[in-house]
């Protein structure tokens, strides 16, 4: 009775939510008096030449805000953390979307107080690590505070890093949360599948109409959004997960991670403010040579597909040893030293050519 009523209630959500997104794209041009129209195209992160809105996050809040009140409606389960932290995050980056000039200091100052206030109130917590250390020094409030807040500020920001593409960050976290899915059905956990169901659906949708071709993109109140979502479905499954490595959700996270990690000290080494951006990002050296491999021609999905196909290419192999601590940290490190000589290949690649 209770998974009918549950496969209901999601057919519903589906449904509701992609009218949600057709009514919001079509007010984009009017919400905030047309302040999330995104018509700056010569910042270093655009790869546009229309008028499209930034409005995707405002539609998936009001999605996922609906599956929640539904769940706790029929089912009594709260998501409690999930709806604090999305709407803190998204109401952060839907000021720096209107605001265009918010200090990038203060951004970081405020988004780690909304993820500290959530760590604490929700005394989130990381169950195991594969470093022996590590498990000691989490037992530590002040500690396990400084190590959560690094692991969802990497995170946030690396969704915001690679949202720029169609689709590009959309299909990332479409894969992650698939994987997630699968992982967790041994879990017998079904309230957390079916919130990972949720943000499946509602990533699906989004794509429909930011991928191939963009009517809406995420902005930044969308890419924080989904990077909160994706910190907290990857602390969830880790505690539901004992007998697999926590090293195996560091690889489903690495580019993410190591986006921001090696663009931090990237721009350290070139005197530029790590906080500010620039148009060196890994997608953005690929797309510059699949401009120029194709004439020309609009590269911008081709683009995200060839990300996330050699992405899920290279995770791939780890689903073979998920368990074993020692390989999934091997192969951990193994993928930041991949990063590095793609980065550099195509670095050279493009020089080269200029």
């Amino acid at each position: 009775m209770q998974q009918n009523l549950e496969f209901s209630l999601l057919s519903a959500y589906i449904l509701f939510s992609f009218f949600i997104f057709l009514i919001i794209i079509k007010i984009s041009p009017k919400i905030f008096g047309g302040k999330l129209l995104d018509d700056d195209f010569q910042k270093p992160q655009a790869f546009h030449s229309t008028l499209t809105p930034r409005a995707g996050g405002i539609a998936l809040i009001l999605s996922f805000i609906l599956f929640i009140y539904l769940y706790k409606l029929f089912f009594s389960i709260n998501y409690n953390e999930y709806l604090f932290l999305s709407l803190g995050l998204f109401s952060l980056g839907l000021i720096g979307d209107i605001k265009k000039e918010f200090n990038p200091t203060f951004r970081l100052l405020f988004m780690s107080i909304i993820i500290l206030i959530t760590i604490n109130i929700y005394s989130l917590n990381l169950e195991k690590v594969d470093f022996i250390f590590l498990n000691n020094l989490i037992d530590n409030v002040f500690f396990l505070n400084i190590f959560l807040l690094l692991c969802f500020l990497f995170i946030i920001n690396g969704a915001n890093l690679i949202d720029g593409f169609n689709g590009l960050l959309g299909l990332h976290i479409l894969i992650i949360n698939i994987i997630l899915f699968v992982i967790n059905l041994n879990s017998d956990n079904m309230s957390f599948l079916m919130l990972l169901v949720s943000q499946i659906a509602i990533l699906i949708i989004f794509l429909l109409f930011n991928f191939p071709k963009a009517k809406v993109f995420l902005g930044d109140n969308g890419s924080y959004l989904l990077g909160g979502l994706t910190s907290l479905n990857i602390i969830f499954s880790n505690n539901l997960n004992p007998g697999i490595s926590s090293f195996f959700f560091c690889i489903l996270l690495f580019y993410l991670f190591f986006e921001v990690f090696f663009s931090f000290f990237r721009k350290l080494y070139l005197n530029k403010s790590p906080l500010n951006p620039d148009n060196s990002h890994l997608h953005m050296l690929s797309y510059i040579l699949l401009k120029k491999k194709f004439f020309n021609r609009d590269c911008n999905y081709l683009n995200s597909l060839l990300i996330n196909l050699v992405y899920f290419i290279f995770i791939s192999p780890s689903f073979l040893f998920i368990k074993n601590g020692i390989l999934c940290r091997y192969w951990f490190f193994f993928l930041l030293i991949v990063y590095l000589i793609f980065y550099l290949k195509l670095k050279e690649k493009i020089n080269e050519s200029s």
